[in-house]
């Protein structure tokens, strides 16, 4: 150790001497700057220097804005409910309360021993009822604007930890933390209703003063589409109703496909004579995430269903329907027409389950690979009354065609998603609401 700088006197000496002389005192004068960083887990031994190197940053800003003359406000919280902290509970055999304090109390510690320039009068703590009375206060105004909601949904269950995971805790199939194999399960949520401010979500993107790539890469992940929901009859005589945002390639249309958590698989079931061959398929597909099974170069499964068939409106034939686990019940309605001659995902399913291939924009070989025309200038062939038609010109006569016929009707579609809010833990934020059994959910 340099014996010039004794850093552990030196620094133990001021940091007593800046906790009873706070450098960053309050003063309605000064102008006032803003620092929030994101608050830690408290739920393991502490920090470690991948926290620091993110909270150096922060530090750095804030010392620099106090030299100027501000007044800063930069606080430091705990986010201490949720599965980390649950774990590490029952891992250590401690209740999760004693857990989360004894951990705070060490974490503030280390940040206190790096001598961060945190303003300590304004610490948060999620797990305290004097600060989560005001998330479930909002909660209360969230439901009764219609904004919180319950909602049954396929979600990761982890058999082990017996709790639900987000998408990112899966990995490969298993549970990040105990490695216990994931499977989907069905089971009653609340959810928070994001998706009624998606096209605000877009609109107001273009003011953040953000750089064009993030904004773009914003915009992508709202995924604002237009499109049309068609309805394709079954031989079962139950409508089903896809989401397309080509309805110009509907005499392209060849087969559909479910995906396995759709409800008219179940309600099928006495129709369909491969049963056993679709539970099986069902209970594989439970045991993927959703991030394996968006994904666009794994190799293509399903099952047809045997017993069913559906209906294209445009051409009145009877088509198979499969189930397949690249279509995904969280988006659109679950369903799907596949054109396999214009769509890559399609046509590796159509040839790997031998359907039929029909062109209906005129341009490559779709025996030998998909014809993905890019740009609205394609000329529409195989159609009937679109057949010379450019694509661009295609899509509104055959969505004006479905609407005037009673079988579509326009539709503008988000991949945005509502918020899955609520997770079956025992250690999470308590939702103030009961069931009443004469007058449903109420406040608490």
């Amino acid at each position: 150790m340099d014996s010039r700088y004794n850093f552990r006197e030196i620094e133990k000496k001021w940091r007593a001497e800046w906790e009873k002389n706070p450098v960053n005192k309050e003063d309605d004068v000064k102008p006032r700057f803003y620092c929030l960083d994101m608050f830690p887990y408290p739920s393991g031994s502490g920090l470690h220097v991948g926290h620091w190197r993110g909270y150096v940053l922060s530090d750095v800003v804030s010392r620099y804005k106090l030299l100027q003359g501000y007044q800063v406000l930069h606080p430091m919280g705990w986010d201490a409910f949720g599965l980390p902290a649950e774990n590490f509970a029952i891992k250590n055999n401690m209740h999760p309360r004693i857990a989360t304090a004894t951990n705070i109390a060490n974490v503030k510690r280390q940040l206190h021993e790096i001598s961060a320039l945190y303003d300590w009068d304004k610490e948060v703590d999620t797990t305290d009822p004097d600060y989560y009375k005001w998330t479930q206060w909002i909660f209360v105004k969230m439901f009764e604007k219609g904004l919180a909601y319950e909602k049954e949904m396929p979600l990761n269950w982890c058999p082990s930890c017996k709790c639900v995971l987000a998408n990112e805790e899966v990995v490969e199939g298993v549970c990040e933390r105990c490695g216990a194999p994931v499977v989907r399960k069905e089971k009653s949520q609340w959810m928070l209703a994001i998706t009624k401010y998606a096209q605000r979500l877009i609109d107001d993107i273009d003011e953040l003063d953000f750089i064009e790539r993030v904004k773009i890469q914003q915009k992508n992940w709202i995924g604002r589409s237009t499109g049309a929901e068609v309805t394709f009859k079954t031989t079962a005589g139950d409508d089903l109703i896809v989401y397309t945002t080509r309805p110009d390639t509907l005499y392209g249309a060849t087969y559909m496909v479910l995906a396995p958590e759709h409800p008219y698989v179940k309600q099928w079931k006495d129709k369909l004579s491969n049963w056993d061959e679709v539970t099986a398929y069902v209970e594989e597909a439970a045991r993927k995430s959703d991030f394996e099974r968006a994904e666009l170069n794994k190799e293509k499964t399903g099952v047809m269903l045997q017993g069913v068939k559906g209906i294209n409106p445009v051409t009145g034939k009877e088509i198979p329907i499969f189930i397949s686990d690249y279509v995904l019940v969280t988006y659109g309605t679950g369903a799907i027409m596949a054109v396999p001659a214009h769509d890559d995902r399609d046509w590796e399913f159509a040839k790997k389950f031998g359907c039929e291939i029909i062109e209906v924009v005129k341009g490559g070989n779709v025996e030998e690979a998909a014809f993905t025309l890019k740009d609205d200038t394609g000329i529409m062939v195989n159609s009937d009354f679109l057949n010379g038609m450019t694509v661009k010109d295609a899509i509104p006569a055959m969505r004006d065609y479905a609407v005037e016929h009673g079988w579509g009707k326009e539709k503008v579609n988000f991949k945005l998603r509502d918020w899955v809010f609520s997770r079956q833990r025992y250690w999470g934020e308590p939702i103030p609401m009961i069931w009443c059994d004469k007058c449903g959910w109420q406040p608490l």
